[in-house]
């Protein structure tokens, strides 16, 4: 058959299915069975077999099986992990439509096996009178394995800088700057505790001074409730032992590094090393709050400010250099011995296809790579992610069940190193899930503690999670509900609801849901269960990327039962599964009212007399967000009014198309020339502590203090940012509420 004849047999086909329709349309009165079927909602049933049949014993030995061995990103464990997970995927009778790897070729840094990375006392004569821990002492046997990496901080550059000590806090520019008021710090070497500022700007800050080497440590103070003895901390508690060292990747953006806006493929073009931004230039090494004891309880100098104060067993002063005794005069050395490669890592994607809308896509994900054994950080969010798969996977396989849309199942590779396997999955399908993707549900430590559910995300997903939340019962009592257990511990009013419901946190940057809502503007959310925190001021759980992240950690002395993890895989499965088989997209563009309600109220105390001064207006914002309350309130009225079982399939699509794509309206891939893949004009990254509009506040903060006309353009620049992507929010939602 030739090709004519093939285009005439399509365009044949095509009239008699248009002359169809219209009969259809025309000629029929009632709609035809089959719009019915088509108009189908979630079922509440499945739902809750779903829940019953979620099994914590199940998610404790998923986690054993993970967490058995490290599984650094690359490393044999963690390609032990990827067969694992297809494994599960893959299985006749529990297994998933479809699995997969897909490997990218990215770029990581590695400490040298045979030259640990340690921090020296050397006196003036060269003698070296103290030398850090190569790494963690030996508790349990899961120290003691070959494979557990030694403590560094990933990207930051080999070296042997030697200078005085100073301590400087949190290493925040502040901080420096206080410490340059008093003491010259070029030359020096300077010792910092996590938090404040992260963890590469400690080093950016400190070089900026002068400073040639930064050591940085976790203080008691900061994560044991000022716990420190022996005694006092795991195995016999959950608070770090003091030989504990936090590891972490040292880089302010993620990604792979040499292909940013671009998947790491083995075609791709690459950066120059020197080109990347963000990454420490100094030698930088992490070590244990009892090697830091040893340091800091012998600096010299004033005494430090009392906030700056922690909790080892000593007055903290500032330095330079040591007191009289043993170590007076000497200088502190920071030996780095870390490389970087290309290696190749592998996502491990999981589908089941939906039965009426294939190409809209419903998306939960984890990362599968740790620092060490990693039993919390990630493994415990893959745990329930497994059982999930593995009950809806039995589902599918028996034949009892097939979502609305499809479901696409992450285990991204390379997360700790800078998000990087999400990253590269999101540029690598930019098209594809920026027009098809409802929603991103991200579950990676699932479980940091056993108090209440955390629950972070952009406002559409408030009134799913909260749905899911009231039907799941909490570990302690079967009569309260994870939702009501949750209000306790964070909550505020709403105008929206009448009253105080719990709080919703919002997603900055910490796991894989960054290049998601950032970067896509997908509707995104974070679930887990975390602490009291009017009983800890612990800043994570303690042992947090240290050796001591281990099963035996979580079963005594984080989730012994597994019941809070098995009340997470219950929330964020009856999430997931409303998500992917409700008629109308349960996300509720309404609650974005407060936060711009809010936004713009902010920006109107603060910045409305400097701004009048300067003839800026912010009028035109003020009714963007107007017609965006207008329509959201017009688009609730339009849903609710719907006769589900009478209404046409493709109008309902036309609905729910908009409600996906809402959030793509703040997305400005322009707004931000300098931060790298941040393009939601809402959540974008911010410097200034103003609450508002990203790009406004942190614009205005800038013109207040420099005074340039420019620096105030810039701000009227970005008020017609934000102005833009309301009114485009808006007029979607005008769409969707005038169908």
């Amino acid at each position: 058959m030739n090709l004519w004849k093939i285009l005439g047999g399509v365009l044949g086909g095509a009239l008699i299915l248009a002359i169809g329709l219209l009969i259809g349309h025309f000629g029929i009165s009632k709609s035809p069975s089959w719009v019915s079927d088509l108009s189908q909602d979630v079922d509440e049933k499945f739902i809750k077999e779903f829940m019953k049949e979620v099994d914590n014993k199940r998610i404790r030995e998923n986690l054993r099986e993970l967490s058995k061995s490290p599984h650094l990103a690359t490393s044999k464990g963690d390609e032990e992990t990827v067969k694992l997970i297809l494994d599960r995927w893959r299985d006749k009778k529990s297994g998933l439509d479809e699995a997969k790897e897909e490997r990218y070729h990215v770029y990581l840094s590695f400490p040298n096996a045979d030259k640990p990375n340690n921090v020296q006392v050397v006196s003036q004569s060269g003698i070296k009178q103290l030398e850090t821990d190569h790494t963690e002492k030996n508790l349990t046997d899961d120290q003691k394995d070959p494979e557990v990496v030694k403590p560094y901080a990933a990207y930051a550059p080999s070296g042997n800088p030697k200078g005085k000590l100073v301590y400087a806090y949190q290493g925040k520019m502040s901080d420096f700057d206080t410490l340059n008021k008093t003491i010259d710090l070029r030359g020096t070497i300077a010792i910092v505790r996590y938090g404040g500022a992260g963890r590469s700007a400690k080093a950016i800050n400190a070089a900026k001074f002068g400073v040639i080497g930064l050591i940085v440590y976790t203080d008691p103070k900061d994560i044991n409730d000022g716990n420190a003895a022996e005694s006092q901390t795991y195995p016999h508690s959950w608070y770090m032992p003091p030989s504990g060292v936090e590891r972490g990747a040292y880089v302010e953006d993620f990604g792979d590094l040499l292909t940013p806006y671009y998947p790491a493929k083995e075609f791709s073009y690459r950066i120059n090393e020197s080109d990347i931004g963000g990454l420490p230039p100094i030698p930088t090494q992490p070590i244990g709050f009892g090697d830091a004891e040893k340091l800091i309880c012998q600096l010299g100098g004033q005494e430090a400010d009392s906030s700056w104060q922690g909790g080892l067993s000593c007055k903290y002063n500032i330095g330079p250099g040591f007191r009289e005794g043993t170590y007076s005069g000497s200088d502190v050395v920071v030996n780095v011995y870390n490389h970087a490669e290309v290696k190749s890592s592998a996502n491990v994607m999981g589908i089941i296809r939906g039965s009426v809308e294939p190409d809209r896509y419903i998306m939960y994900g984890n990362h599968r790579d740790s620092w060490v054994h990693g039993a919390i950080d990630p493994s415990s969010g893959t745990a329930v992610m497994l059982e999930i798969t593995r009950v809806l996977g039995t589902k599918v396989k028996q034949g009892k069940w097939r979502p609305r849309r499809t479901i696409i199942f992450g285990s991204w590779g390379a997360e700790e190193f800078g998000l990087i396997g999400s990253t590269e999955f999101a540029e690598d399908y930019y098209s594809k899930l920026r027009d098809r993707t409802a929603a991103y549900i991200n579950v990676d430590i699932s479980v940091f503690a056993n108090a209440t559910l955390r629950a972070q995300g952009t406002p559409p997903v408030q009134n799913v999670i909260f749905t899911a939340a009231k039907q799941v019962a909490t570990p302690v009592s079967s009569s309260l509900s994870v939702y009501d257990n949750w209000i306790r511990y964070f909550n505020r009013t709403s105008s929206i609801y009448n009253g105080l419901i719990p709080q919703l946190g919002t997603l900055g940057a910490g796991s894989d849901y960054a290049p998601f809502i950032h970067y896509l503007g997908i509707t995104s959310m974070d679930l887990a269960y975390t602490y009291d925190r009017s009983k800890t001021s612990a800043r994570i759980y303690p042992a947090y990327h240290t050796a001591f992240d281990t099963f035996d950690y979580t079963d005594k002395h984080i989730d012994p039962g597994f019941t809070s993890h098995q009340a997470v895989a219950r929330t964020a499965g009856n999430v997931l599964i409303r998500l992917a088989d409700s008629l109308i997209l349960p996300l509720g563009p309404r609650d974005y009212t407060e936060t711009l309600e809010n936004f713009y109220n902010t920006a109107e105390r603060e910045f409305t007399t400097q701004l009048s001064a300067k003839n800026i207006t912010l009028e035109p914002l003020k009714n963007a967000v107007a017609r965006y309350k207008k329509f959201s309130e017009e688009l609730v009225k339009t849903i609710s009014e719907l006769k589900k079982g009478e209404e046409t399939p493709l109008r309902i699509r036309m609905i729910n198309d908009q409600l996906m794509l809402v959030e793509r309206a703040f997305i400005n891939h322009l707004a931000f020339p300098d931060k790298l893949y941040y393009s939601h004009v809402i959540w974008a990254s911010r410097s200034s502590g103003y609450a508002t509009f990203p790009g406004i506040a942190d614009a205005y903060a800038k013109a207040i203090s420099t005074g340039l006309k420019e620096d105030w353009d810039h701000v009227h620049h970005h008020i017609t940012v934000a102005t833009t992507a309301v009114d485009n929010a808006a007029s979607t939602l005008e769409t969707a509420a005038s169908l």
